[in-house]
């Protein structure tokens, strides 16, 4: 090889390397911190009102770029056992085969497609949400991430908050009543709410 070859690969390699540096210097790995996290949902009940609930039990990870957002990810399993309606009856009735069958499937996910910057701290992210086995696409409307912080323990923090709207019947959530008046017991359409708070790994 002669010697004006062995330079241009020389300098193309540095141009490469000078080029990456400031990708994988933005880009950072984060975790949930579930101590400050709320993974919660609404869903309409007997035509009048919505009752509210939440899982208690779940991991998530996200690779956020600061650089280009869009080439963030997000991921996240919810153990569907922990669901929290405040009624212990209706909870035992939610975890059974009627709905989310928690023996059989335990776990319920998420994880990131696509992320959509829509100017300053608002994003959409595209993913697939996984309950009993059944997987469809959802977006999540994003307010966030917000700027990082540093908490008096030293870790450094982000949070971001973020809704969606899917129908229960899709992921085979399917049981229901009529009601003598008209209209059913439980409405179709549910309500996510995520209230997320992350650590730097």
């Amino acid at each position: 090889m002669g010697r004006n070859k062995i330079i241009t690969h020389l300098w193309l390699f540095i141009m490469a390397v000078v080029f990456l540096i400031p990708s994988i210097v933005s880009a950072a790995n984060w975790e949930i911190d579930p101590e400050h996290t709320n993974i919660g949902f609404s869903v309409r009940h007997m035509m009048v009102s919505n009752v509210k609930g939440l899982f208690d039990h779940f991991k998530g990870t996200a690779v956020i770029d600061g650089a280009d957002m869009s080439k963030s990810t997000f991921s996240a399993t919810i153990e569907t056992s922990s669901i929290d309606t405040r009624i212990t009856k209706r909870d035992t009735h939610l975890k059974s085969a009627d709905f989310f069958d928690v023996t059989k499937y335990p776990n319920m996910t998420f994880v990131s497609k696509k992320v959509i910057p829509e100017g300053k701290d608002h994003m959409k992210v595209i993913g697939d949400l996984t309950i009993k086995g059944i997987t469809k696409e959802v977006t999540l409307k994003v307010d966030g991430p917000s700027a990082p912080v540093k908490d008096p323990s030293g870790n450094i923090r982000r949070g971001a908050s973020a809704t969606a709207k899917v129908n229960r019947k899709d992921f085979g959530l399917t049981w229901n009543k009529a009601l003598e008046t008209g209209g059913v017991l439980v409405g179709d359409e549910v309500t996510i709410n995520l209230e997320v708070e992350m650590i730097k790994k």
